[in-house]
């Protein structure tokens, strides 16, 4: 299951439009006891990313799914806006900002990174 993007993910995200402002959606599934793991990456995250202009969004946790098929359903979700592509790319790159990115691969067993731009 995909937890991080690789190189060639990156590639592709900032092929599209580096200078577009972006909002990332998170869908989280946790290891277990991943919980209070991704609470430390969470708290990595504030203290480095607003340098780069991210701006934690939303941060909440899943419950039992209204409606969704069996295993469709989230432990997490998280939202954060990126002044642009090229933004997020740089903090992903930024050795401050990886030195707790492991905190966020040992607390997941599954994740969804998809960028997302307002409609209409």
């Amino acid at each position: 299951m995909a937890v991080d993007p690789t190189g060639a993910d990156m590639k592709a995200f900032l092929a599209e439009a580096p200078d577009q402002p972006v909002t990332m959606l998170n869908l989280l599934r946790f290891r277990e006891g991943g919980r209070a793991r991704y609470d430390e990456y969470v708290a990595h995250f504030r203290a480095t990313a607003t340098r780069f202009g991210a701006e934690l969004v939303y941060f909440g946790y899943g419950h039992a799914p209204v409606v969704a098929e069996q295993g469709q359903d989230w432990d997490a979700v998280l939202l954060v806006s990126y002044p642009s592509r090229r933004a997020f790319s740089e903090m992903v790159r930024d050795p401050e900002y990886q030195k707790g990115t492991h905190l966020r691969s040992e607390a997941l067993v599954e994740a969804v990174l998809q960028p997302t731009t307002p409609a209409g």
